[in-house]
């Protein structure tokens, strides 16, 4: 005998597995058919297990359960070829992972790209969506059937974007839940196949962590957004108490995802209903008010939320009343709270300011033999490679030093950071040489030219200055960028300057006369970071919009759009000999991409969080990268095999570079920690 389906028979709103009344029967069928001896078969398919299969399976018992896992890539690929389809090899993995091989799903979405858009799987993947039509209906089937805390504990999982374990899922929840309740909420999505159990690889985490799939996190963050809008138009509160549309004392990494794909589509959705920012704004006070009225320092997420959004909607928060409130989850550091009242609030749970210092920039010398950090103190400090001894440290920035970098004769340190100013400093004495001041916004980039008599520095206040490195002088500044200048740099021949932005494009510039030659434009997200090829010939650039381009630096032309990446990319470089680039991302990966053909030749795995800088040797054999899983690795070029893992660091790995030899690695982490590391060995100097 064979029930298909037979979640259908099963009751919605409560725990897995129970049968609405009526239905009772078909439990004692089921006990019956696997306690009693018999010579038949009962086969049972459903995507939520009934209870008694629960309490009667084992596997030295008659009663056995087997968890369908998704298909593999080969597999995955002969459902969409029997549809007509064709890709790039590249392509089939990304489509196939993104619904976890799911054999119903790639069926649905297989007849989505041949109807919607010709068979083309590229156009299809521009869409960055993988819940829609028919999928949607499904997980919109399954969701319905939780009871609330179920739903609940759904809308956590979507919010902190990775795994995380039961106490943490206990702490976000703000209402008292017995331990056995949350247990048997979690033990329930298990059995509905709705939640992923994981294995702990961070030192910090002991115990089972949970998570969800990608689709079903698409899904629950899409209604969570949903749910949230309608609940503020409306001024019917209640997800919106119970739920941090982020959570300021989490990673940064983690932040800044719940800021773009929590946050920014929450004020989008509110700007479609409510027409106006400021419609927005007085919404939101009104809530303030009756927040007041009602709940004086009542539990809850309500009163942190508001100042979040307030905060991403850029309004002047002068004057505004958060007094005897509930402030939980704000993330204060970028706030200008002047004249806020925060008389007998509860603040816990917010950050105000960086209570940790973090080497953000790092530099070799022009001949090899001394190191530079930057770190979130303001303090430059200088090192002798040979054997790791401190040689200077440089104070005078009065906030987080961005950047750092040598003049081309090595006697001179450029240093700028978030408090808009640029030091010129002597490497010899430590003496600050000269303050370049001028910009009025934070400094994210220095560099020097060729010949090193011009200093170019890329600021916050969406402009580029060119200064005399000699006197100081501030020679040029080019306009044009309508947000904030995110990284700079000339190109390998000294004849051009190259610009990439938040308004999602990379400028070029003529350095005698200022002017723009070109504007790269086909970026739909932020650009985060851009990088010469060797030849000087080709320019690569990557992006929030999980895409690397690579441009004709001669027309302007893009030449390839590497697509593969599932989350925004970080760091971008050239191999020495200029056929491969290498990429990280916030999806966890290093890729390693062919730069004739724009393929992907290797996909590098075993980080388990955010990559955030990946670098080639001399010898373009071996790729380094540094991620937030608190280690560095070195990969083998041409096999994609990690060679090492090196760890020690109790943070994130901010960025990693290689001497000129390519014998010496310098990672630089959260906790203010610079290692050398001999590449060959992988053991610490």
């Amino acid at each position: 005998m064979i029930l298909d389906n037979a979640e259908s028979i099963l009751r919605s709103g409560s725990r897995a597995g129970l049968y609405p009344e009526g239905y009772e029967e078909y439990g004692e069928l089921l006990r019956r058919v696997g306690e009693a001896t018999h010579q038949s078969c009962l086969m049972l398919t459903s995507r939520e297990k009934p209870k008694e299969i629960a309490l009667l399976e084992g596997q030295a018992l008659s009663v056995r359960s087997v968890l369908l896992n998704g298909l593999k890539v080969a597999e995955g690929q002969e459902i969409l070829k029997l549809k007509g389809l064709s890709a790039a090899e590249d392509e089939w993995k990304v489509i196939i992972e993104r619904y976890a091989g799911n054999p119903l799903a790639l069926k649905i979405v297989a007849t989505t790209i041949k109807d919607i858009f010709d068979g083309n799987m590229t156009d299809f993947l521009q869409q960055e969506t993988a819940v829609f039509g028919e999928i949607r209906d499904i997980l919109e089937q399954q969701f319905e059937r939780l009871s609330d805390l179920e739903k609940d504990i759904m809308y956590w999982l979507a919010i902190n974007r990775e795994s995380i374990t039961l106490s943490e899922l206990r702490e976000d929840i703000i209402s008292p839940i017995p331990q056995a309740k949350l247990l048997e909420a979690v033990e329930s999505l298990g059995r509905r196949s709705l939640i992923e159990k994981t294995t702990p690889t961070l030192t910090e985490k002991t115990g089972s962590l949970f998570t969800l799939q990608p689709v079903v996190m698409e899904y629950v963050t899409n209604r969570l957004i949903e749910e949230l809008c309608k609940e503020i138009v409306t001024q019917n509160i209640d997800l919106f108490r119970r739920h941090a549309l982020m959570k300021a004392t989490g990673k940064d990494y983690v932040k800044d995802t719940q800021v773009r794909l929590i946050i920014k589509p929450v004020i989008n959705g509110l700007i479609t209903a409510l027409r106006s920012k400021r419609n927005i704004e007085n919404h939101l006070t009104q809530l303030l008010v009756k927040l007041r009225e009602t709940s004086t320092l009542e539990p809850g997420y309500t009163a942190g939320n508001i100042l979040n959004l307030l905060c991403h909607l850029e309004t002047d928060l002068s004057g505004y009343d958060f007094s005897y409130l509930t402030v939980w989850q704000a993330d204060m550091r970028n706030m200008n709270l002047h004249n806020v009242n925060f008389a007998h609030t509860d603040l816990a749970k917010c950050v105000f300011v960086e209570t940790l210092g973090g080497i953000h920039s790092v530099a070799f010398s022009p001949n090899g033999k001394f190191l530079a950090t930057g770190d979130s103190y303001g303090e430059l400090r200088l090192y002798q490679v040979s054997d790791g001894k401190q040689l200077l440290v440089c104070t005078g920035h009065r906030d987080w030093l961005w950047s750092v970098a040598f003049s081309p004769n090595g006697n001179i340190l450029a240093s700028s950071g978030k408090d808009q100013t640029i030091k010129l400093w002597d490497v010899n004495t430590g003496q600050c040489v000269t303050t370049l001041q001028g910009h009025s916004g934070g400094i994210w980039s220095v560099a020097f030219s060729l010949e090193g008599n011009i200093l170019a520095s890329g600021s916050e206040d969406q402009t580029i200055k060119l200064w005399d490195a000699n006197t100081g002088q501030c020679l040029n500044t080019l306009q044009g960028h309508n947000s904030r200048v995110s990284s700079i740099a000339f190109s390998p021949d000294g004849q051009t300057l190259v610009s990439s932005s938040h308004d999602r494009t990379v400028k070029l510039w003529d350095l005698s006369s200022g002017q723009c030659l070109k504007t790269l434009q086909g970026h739909t997200d932020c650009v985060y970071s851009v990088f010469f090829s060797p030849d000087a010939n080709t320019l690569a650039s990557s992006s929030y919009d999980q895409t690397v381009k690579l441009w004709d630096l001669s027309t302007g032309e893009c030449l390839k759009t590497l697509q593969g990446h599932t989350d925004c990319v970080y760091s971008v470089f050239f191999s020495p000999d200029a056929n491969t680039l290498a990429s990280s991302s916030d999806d966890k990966t290093v890729k390693l991409w062919d730069v004739t053909t724009g393929l992907c030749t290797s996909t590098l795995w075993g980080h388990s969080s955010r990559v955030w800088s990946v670098v080639f040797n001399s010898n373009n054999c071996i790729v380094a990268s540094g991620s937030s899983d608190q280690t560095v690795r070195l990969w083998d070029v041409r096999t994609g095999q990690c060679l090492k893992t090196l760890q020690g660091y109790i943070s994130g790995i901010w960025s990693v570079i290689f001497n000129a030899s390519g014998n010496i690695l310098v990672s630089g982490s959260g906790n203010k920690i610079v290692k050398l590391w001999d590449a060959n060995t992988g053991q610490c100097h």
